[in-house]
């Protein structure tokens, strides 16, 4: 099973859409909030990403909400899981 990683805030409606979407498929992961500015540095870092969510794969960067919900869309987004 991939190790999966989501940067988000509490607030973000992208946030919530990819955590409930990854919630509905019964997918394990790490969720770390970005308020910390810690957390949210180690982020960039990590993705170069400066917006949320921020979903990592195996460590790879994947995108955003936006990139995941596209990978469901086309049916892959399982063969990523598995």
């Amino acid at each position: 099973m991939p190790t999966i990683v989501l940067y988000t805030t509490q607030w973000c409606p992208y946030c919530i859409c990819a955590l409930k979407l990854l919630d509905a498929k019964q997918i394990t992961y790490t969720n770390i909030d970005v308020s910390d500015p810690k957390a949210r540095a180690k982020m960039v870092a990590l993705t170069g990403g400066r917006t949320v969510p921020q979903i990592l794969i195996n460590d790879q960067p994947l995108g955003g909400c936006d990139e995941l919900i596209a990978l469901d869309a086309k049916g892959k987004l399982d063969k990523l899981f598995k």
